[in-house]
């Protein structure tokens, strides 16, 4: 049996970019063991972020993982630079691959975790060719493009039904979840069998970034311990 231990993924982008390495290193104070960071382009998703040129200064402030959540299209234009500049896990869009296949590969051949990404409207089933060779599937709980938004329930059947597959036929993907990730929704997720939480405004949003993630990294591994 596999063990899928719990982890908290903050989202810089409801961190204080004006503080973003202080506001990291309390959230890894916190327990958080990976950094979410959301690039988007402003054409597969309605917002423009941030680009290499952070990552690589996030790069000198952190020895944790850099999940780069790639929102962009044609992702394979930018999987090099992302990887040069610090990126450790790169996940794309099913929905902004037009050969699927070959962009993760070219992940894996960048050296970096390859994960894939499914927004709420996408079904589980349009991964199953490539669930054998991804390391994390992440499934959107919000529509992608900003933060803060609400969670959308109708997400929690897709990480039971990854969490199946993956005991069905013997993969090794983890299960990240990312949208609405908090106090109110952090039990249910988990126990839905989401084991990598992406959480920005319930981390960086009010109050000390280390006791947020503290707080909801308690009620995760609690939650966790009433898995079926």
């Amino acid at each position: 049996m596999i063990e899928h231990s719990i982890q908290l993924a903050p989202s810089i982008l409801a961190s204080d970019f004006a503080h973003l390495a202080d506001q990291v290193e309390r959230a890894t104070a916190g327990g958080a063991s990976v950094i979410h960071v959301d690039i988007m382009d402003g054409h597969f998703v309605p917002n423009l972020t941030l680009g290499p040129p952070v990552v690589k200064s996030l790069r000198r402030a952190t020895r944790l993982p850099l999940d780069c959540h790639l929102m962009i299209e044609n992702p394979d234009q930018y999987i090099a630079e992302f990887a040069d500049a610090g990126a450790d896990w790169i996940s794309v869009h099913q929905e902004a691959c037009r050969h699927l296949n070959r962009t993760l590969n070219l992940i894996k051949q960048h050296e970096c975790r390859a994960g894939v990404v499914i927004n709420p409207a996408t079904p589980v089933e349009t991964l199953s060719e490539v669930l054998d060779i991804v390391d994390y599937v992440l499934v959107m709980s919000v529509n992608p493009g900003f933060g803060g938004q609400k969670f959308i329930p109708g997400t929690l059947h897709k990480m039971r039904k990854l969490a199946e597959i993956r005991a069905d036929r013997g993969y090794r993907y983890r299960i990240e979840v990312d949208g609405g990730v908090g106090m109110d929704t952090v039990a249910e997720v988990v126990r839905a069998g989401a084991e990598i939480l992406v959480a920005g405004n319930a981390v960086f949003g009010k109050g000390d970034a280390k006791v947020n993630a503290q707080t909801l990294l308690e009620a995760a591994r609690s939650a966790s311990l009433q898995r079926v």
